[in-house]
């Protein structure tokens, strides 16, 4: 499906630039509203609802489990891992791509760290029976995970009625910041310790798709280490 590009590339620049650079370096979050557009938004939504309703969402996994706790408990979302290059993810990959050219922008603004390369993209749904995922930092371990991005999907959002906030509760911070997950928004934190968070339970369908960017470095080290312990008799093995 052929979509208008209504962004330019001075457009994405300036959007980095003024807005993500200076809010990650002075809050360790930035969110966006109106990135693709109604059109390009809608399209990445009927994609994944698409996804949803063919049955190609599953049960989101835990790295470990802890006995006597249930993973619904923890985190109750339904997920598929996409590349973009599959068939009837023509919009995503649309908007993966925008989300690429503008992280490539602020990869050199944002400290040492080498950005070039990200993980495959998490489509997620939380159901709306009251599922959300417990406080949780997305790279407690240096995994190689750098900066979080999510694109939410969510028309006619009433976070009073529908729930579903992700609350961010920043590093030696005396607040906390929610996000409320309002259509064709795209939410941009750092990774690591410094942004605990939430999924609020969700009392309707709620979607999303999140991408991470690694440190080179970082991940390098990461996965020589995962390949140590693989070749170590009752290792744990890195997620």
């Amino acid at each position: 499906m052929p979509f208008i590009e209504h962004i330019s590339y001075s457009d994405l620049e300036r959007l980095a630039l003024q807005r993500l650079v200076p809010a990650l370096l002075s809050h360790g979050f930035c969110y966006v509203d109106g990135l693709l557009g109604e059109l390009a938004g809608s399209a990445v939504l009927d994609q994944v609802v698409e996804m949803h309703n063919s049955g190609q969402l599953q049960d989101g996994r835990l790295a470990g489990s802890i006995p006597g706790v249930s993973r619904r408990s923890i985190r109750g979302d339904k997920i598929a891992w996409v590349s973009g290059s599959e068939r009837g993810c023509e919009a995503i990959s649309f908007l993966l791509n925008l989300i690429d050219r503008l992280i490539s922008v602020c990869a050199s603004r944002l400290g040492d760290k080498a950005i070039q390369e990200r993980s495959k993209a998490m489509v997620a749904c939380y159901p709306g029976n009251g599922a959300g995922y417990v406080k949780h930092v997305d790279n407690p371990n240096h995994d190689g995970r750098h900066l979080t991005c999510i694109y939410y999907l969510n028309k006619n959002w009433n976070p009073k009625e529908h729930g579903g906030v992700l609350r961010i509760f920043p590093e030696s911070k005396p607040y906390v910041v929610d996000i409320k997950p309002l259509f064709d928004r795209l939410l941009v934190f750092w990774s690591d310790r410094r942004n605990p968070h939430e999924v609020q339970p969700s009392y309707a369908t709620r979607y999303a798709i999140t991408v991470w960017y690694f440190d080179s470095e970082e991940r390098a080290q990461a996965k020589k280490r995962f390949r140590q312990q693989k070749t170590t008799p009752g290792a744990t093995p890195f997620s």
